[in-house]
C-alpha cells in the first residue's frame, strides 16, 4: 500500500469544517500527510484539525474565504510558514445561493457563486502551482459535480459554476503538466452533507433519485475521500486532466420510458 502513503506529505483542504472537506482531510491525515484545514470561521474548522490531532496526525486550521485573494494568499503562506511546503491542494470550498430556474437568479447570486466556486480554486491553484513547480511536483484536486456533466434542475447556476470548475481543470492540467503538477477533479452525485440536504431530504426531490440509483443510496463523504486520497498519492501520478464522478450510477441510471 506504499503507493497510497502519504508520508512527508502536505496538503491544504479548504472547505473542510464539514461533509466532504473534512472527510477528505481526515483520510489524507490517516495516509500521513500533514493537513492544513480552512473555512471562512475558524471556529467551526478548528475541532477538524483536532481531530487530526487526537489521532496522532498533524492539523492545522486556517481562517479563509477563497472569495477573497488575500485570504488565500495567506492560508498559503501560513502553511509554508509552519510546514515550508504544499504537495496536494484540495478545492472543495463552495457556495450555492440559488435554487429555481436558472433565469431567477439575481446578479448577487451569480456574482457570489462564480467568485466562490470558480474564482476560489483558481486563487488556490494560482498560489500554490508555483510552489509545486519549485519542489518538482505536486497534486491539485478540484470538487466538480455531476451537475457540471449534465443539466440539474433547479441549480442551473451551481451547474454552469463546476462546469466551469471541469474547464478549468482540464486547462491547468495542460498548463502545468510540464511541471509534474497532476490536475484532476471529481465529481460527486448526492452525497449526505449539510449542503446537499434539499435534494436528499425533500421527498418528492429525493425519492425519484434515489429509486433509479444502481446502488440504491446516497453516498456518504468517505465515498468521496476515498478517490481524493488515490489523487493525492503516487497511484496517480500517471493521471491529470481527468474527471472522476462518484454518484452511485447516477450517470448510467436508465431512463424510464426510453425507446
Amino acid at each position: 500500500m506504499n503507493e497510497f502513503s502519504l508520508e512527508g506529505k502536505v496538503a491544504l483542504v479548504t472547505g473542510a469544517s464539514r461533509g466532504i472537506g473534512r472527510a477528505i482531510a481526515l483520510r489524507l491525515a490517516r495516509a500521513g500527510a500533514r493537513v492544513a484545514v480552512s473555512s471562512r470561521r475558524l471556529e467551526n474548522v478548528q475541532p477538524v484539525a483536532a481531530e487530526i490531532q487526537a489521532a496522532g496526525g498533524e492539523g492545522l486550521a486556517v481562517q479563509c474565504h477563497v472569495g477573497q485573494a488575500e485570504q488565500v494568499t495567506a492560508l498559503v503562506e501560513r502553511t509554508i510558514e509552519v510546514w515550508g511546503r504544499v504537495d496536494v491542494a484540495v478545492n472543495n470550498a463552495a457556495t450555492n445561493p440559488h435554487f429555481g430556474p436558472t433565469l431567477t437568479a439575481d446578479e448577487g447570486q451569480w456574482d457570489k457563486i462564480l467568485d466562490t466556486n470558480v474564482k476560489g480554486a483558481f486563487r488556490v491553484c494560482k498560489a500554490v502551482a508555483p510552489l509545486m513547480e519549485q519542489q518538482g511536483g505536486g497534486k491539485i484536486i478540484t470538487m466538480a459535480s455531476v451537475a457540471g456533466l449534465r443539466p440539474s434542475p433547479g441549480m442551473g447556476v451551481y451547474s454552469v459554476s463546476k462546469a466551469a470548475i471541469i474547464a478549468l481543470t482540464r486547462m491547468l492540467a495542460v498548463e502545468l503538466g510540464h511541471a509534474n503538477i497532476q490536475v484532476n477533479a471529481i465529481a460527486p452525485g448526492v452525497i449526505k452533507t449539510r449542503f446537499s440536504q434539499l435534494l436528499w431530504q425533500t421527498p418528492q426531490i429525493a425519492e425519484p433519485i434515489l429509486h433509479s440509483l444502481p446502488l440504491n443510496r446516497f453516498g456518504e463523504p468517505e465515498d468521496v475521500a476515498g478517490l481524493a486520497l488515490y489523487l493525492a498519492s503516487p497511484a496517480s501520478d500517471y493521471v491529470t486532466g481527468a474527471v472522476f464522478v462518484v454518484d452511485g450510477g447516477m450517470d448510467v441510471a436508465p431512463v424510464m420510458g426510453a425507446g
